[in-house]
């Protein structure tokens, strides 16, 4: 594919995802009174944002052409080491939020490691990392633990006044870590050595381009991603809990891939993502509003757009 068709295609596929969202939003504020406010909208972002960070991890590897469904076991894993660490020994939250994400980190780049130098599937390997962190989760702890410290109610409290919108510490952190993967994916080299793998791993090999240790540290990026997804988690929840983040690693596929990014690799784009957190948030917080509607509703919604994006993406391939 030459590079213009794919900018192309990957901008089409954010223009998709933005229209969606926008009208989603509209007939949400159609329905529901009181809707339509910038709390509303900047809340759909807080409200999300550990589930937004994991999104955009997640982004990076399917850049690539890989998968990894072990994110909601590692933010699972990731809040009750932390909230273990804080409250039940006493460890500055720094210190404890340092270790997560290199425990993350290593987890990831482990994963990465045997997936390039073994040649094995990413879907069977992440999913052994699955299993390792929730069990290693529940080994720390069973139950719930509250994390009571000054710097976890400062950043609860936290708000940052924008005119109208007031934007709270996971907000912020969320857009902070979409600035930072909007940079990495497409305006590094990095990102595009991604994007050629995604594309064709026997191509960028051909290319020269350093297809192993890249394959390897984005696999590690996504590990610490979701440990930082499991530090926002315990930010928002004021605790840690070992079963937290079930299911949260398909929750961040369909986002990715709501956002316009090609789940076979190589095309997309981080900004997509975060229009895609917004969709899914907007759905969220369209049921709440309703009162009527249970919640698996939600899943019924996300996944007739998860059905459609992905056919909308299999016409463009085919198209190019």
């Amino acid at each position: 594919m030459k590079p213009g068709a794919r900018r192309g295609g990957r901008n089409l596929s954010l223009v998709v995802t933005a229209v969606i969202a926008v009208t989603l939003f509209g007939l949400a504020s159609f329905f529901y009174e009181g809707f339509f406010s910038p709390r509303v909208a900047v809340n759909l972002l807080g409200d999300n944002a550990f589930l937004g960070i994991a999104a955009v991890g997640m982004t990076l590897v399917i850049f690539a052409g890989g998968i990894d469904l072990s994110v909601g076991a590692v933010v699972g894993f990731t809040s009750i080491f932390t909230a273990t660490l804080v409250s039940g020994h006493g460890v500055h939250p720094a210190l404890a939020w340092t270790l997560a994400l290199i425990l993350g980190a290593a987890l990831g780049a482990g994963m990465g490691a045997l997936i390039q130098v073994f040649r094995l599937p990413a879907f069977l390997i992440t999913l052994a990392g699955m299993f390792l962190a929730r069990g290693a989760g529940f080994w720390l702890n069973t139950e719930s633990v509250a994390i009571a410290h000054p710097w976890y109610e400062a950043l609860a409290n936290f708000d940052l006044a924008l005119g109208p919108v007031h934007l709270s510490a996971t907000a912020l952190l969320l857009l902070a870590v979409v600035v930072i993967g909007w940079g990495i994916g497409h305006h590094l080299r990095f990102g595009r050595t991604l994007l050629a793998l995604g594309g064709s791993e026997q191509s960028a090999l051909l290319m020269g381009l350093p297809v192993g240790p890249t394959k390897i540290a984005v696999y590690a990026l996504n590990g610490a991603c979701a440990a930082l997804a499991g530090i926002v988690a315990t930010l928002y929840t004021g605790s840690g809990n070992p079963s937290m983040g079930g299911g949260l690693e398909l929750d961040a596929i369909a986002i990715v891939v709501m956002g316009g990014t090609l789940l076979a690799g190589g095309r997309g784009h981080v900004l997509g993502t975060l229009l895609g957190v917004f969709i899914f948030g907007t759905i969220q917080q369209g049921i709440l509003f309703d009162g009527r509607l249970s919640s698996s509703w939600m899943r019924i919604v996300v996944g007739a757009l998860l059905l459609a994006f992905i056919l909308l993406q299999r016409a463009l391939v085919r198209r190019r």
